[in-house]
């Protein structure tokens, strides 16, 4: 069973509309066949609704498809499917209980009730010759490494017969190494005629490395794009925002060398989601003026590790300290100590997604006053001068300041509570994936303020997924797996693939 030719596929006109709201606007895109072509734009820019139009998730309220040159009725995914079109997901879609052979055979239309798994192994045997990558299919895919699972996603396409695909966001949970190792597979086989593919992307690094051509989509409509070499990540950034202003990180002060350890974490010991493991963080210090990023893959103990500075999680040995003294994360605590927390998804994990943007702003100063006294009642005229003046201060965009916070954009949520926590004396700042589904206006401004905060002299503390975030940011960075940090780079020294060759446990 092998891979076919690959497939020119043209969306012509798209437009889709939900009610009075055109989320795209008379779209076309020709991806040629054996080409890489990547697809870009922030978040809302259409990019999602067009590969559904074009996958047949969604019917457009206008315009066609072609495929291989010839007018395509695209109704539904399996419409897609039979064409030969394909779509290989952000987060990964195989069962994990099951082996990579049991997970291809088991995928296809014509698999049979009683399966003869002498017969399917040589035929799965034989269509593995014809692939550029190797992937153990006798193993559960729950044991596979991340990278190894991608691309038994991108071989289960192929097995398939899919001659297009789609890759949503293709090495978000990958290591550097990783994604250039699935990539630099995808391209190969784009090169050698047997695959057609669209990236849907926001790292410019990858798609400068992997991309021939270049599809720029702002606010559903086509902004421009074309061949990659003809651009720079200047000219596509430009595309994608328009006339926006980005923010810029201020310059890096220096650290001084015997600045205060503001947080200090010794021997410690929590158990993990599981409960049948424990992370054991050792030693891990942070000092005034510094930001220390936290790397690994998902699941490695970073959420278990924040959880517990939080007070969200009973530790079992060790201690935390701040400025000298024990920490237990009470709300006091962390006023005395000026602690402010930037939690991952702020909507669910730093806000009441009901009250307002005003209360929400107000949760840390709304039962002391100035002076730090403790208030007997809740005083509103303060609480909205409070408001505004964040409001104005952090550019949150809302309709007034008794709008629901729910009803904000993520950015703009992400932007009132960095007004609340980075208000006042900060300290200590502890920061999780901060910019995680935020467009690039917005990315741009909560790293800038992140940075401003240190430079301020605040001790950072930044867990990210996004290995490039904390190269742009952190002055040091640790790498956790399996819940321990197995290690310690100065930004100075710090290389990529050494720090993926730790995150995916290879130390």
């Amino acid at each position: 069973m092998r891979a076919k030719s690959a497939i020119e596929v043209e969306a012509l006109g798209m437009t889709m509309r939900f009610g009075a709201f055109t989320a795209l606007d008379d779209v076309s895109i020709r991806i040629a066949a054996g080409s890489f072509h990547a697809l870009l734009g922030e978040n809302g820019a259409g990019k999602s609704t067009l590969v559904k139009c074009m996958l047949g998730f969604y019917r457009p309220t206008e315009g066609q498809m072609l495929v291989a040159g010839r007018e395509a009725a695209i109704e539904s995914p399996r419409d897609a499917a039979m064409l030969g079109l394909g779509m290989v997901y952000q987060h990964f879609t195989l069962a994990p209980s099951l082996t990579g052979a049991e997970n291809l055979v088991i995928a296809r239309d014509d698999a049979p009730m009683a399966i003869d798994w002498r017969k399917e192994r040589a035929a799965l045997a034989q269509f593995m010759e014809g692939m550029p990558f190797r992937v153990p299919l006798d193993q559960p895919v729950g044991t596979l490494a991340a990278g190894e699972r991608q691309k038994l996603e991108i071989l289960k396409q192929l097995y398939l017969g899919r001659r297009f695909l789609v890759l949503d966001e293709p090495t978000s949970v990958l290591t550097p190494g990783e994604a250039e190792e699935v990539l630099g597979h995808v391209r190969a086989l784009a090169r050698s005629g047997a695959l057609t593919v669209l990236m849907i992307s926001h790292k410019f690094g990858e798609v400068f490395a992997f991309a021939d051509e270049a599809t720029v989509l702002r606010k559903g409509t086509r902004a421009g794009g074309g061949p990659v070499g003809a651009h720079d990540r200047q000219s596509l950034a430009a595309m994608m925002i328009g006339e926006q202003k980005i923010a810029t990180l201020d310059a890096r002060a220096g650290v001084a060398a015997q600045a205060d350890e503001i947080l200090e974490i010794r021997g410690l010991r929590a158990p993990d989601r599981t409960g049948l493991k424990s992370i054991d963080i050792a030693d891990l210090a942070v000092r005034a003026g510094e930001i220390v990023g936290v790397a690994g893959i998902s699941g490695n103990g970073q959420k278990e590790l924040l959880e517990t500075l939080a007070g969200q999680r009973r530790i079992t040995a060790g201690k935390i300290r701040v400025k000298g003294a024990r920490y237990d994360a009470t709300r006091k605590e962390m006023r005395d100590l000026a602690v402010r927390f930037i939690p991952e998804e702020p909507l669910r994990n730093a806000c009441a997604p009901q009250m307002s943007v005003a209360e929400n702003l107000a949760f840390r100063s709304f039962d002391v006053d100035r002076a730090g006294a403790p208030r007997l009642r809740l005083d509103g005229l303060a609480i909205r001068r409070n408001a505004e003046s964040l409001v104005e201060r952090f550019k949150v965009k809302t309709a007034s300041l008794d709008t629901p916070i729910a009803a904000l954009s993520g950015g703009n949520v992400q932007r009132a509570v960095l007004a609340r926590e980075l208000t006042g004396d900060v300290d200590l700042l502890i920061v999780a994936n901060p910019c995680f589904g935020l467009d690039f206006a917005a990315v741009a401004d909560i790293r800038a303020r992140i940075m401003q905060a240190r430079n301020k002299g605040a001790a950072v503390l930044l867990i990210s997924e996004d290995l490039d975030e904390l190269i742009e940011l952190s002055d040091r960075i640790v790498v956790m797996s399996d819940g321990a940090i197995v290690y310690e780079t100065p930004i100075a020294a710090a290389d990529a693939h050494e720090i993926g060759r730790h995150m995916a446990g290879r130390h």
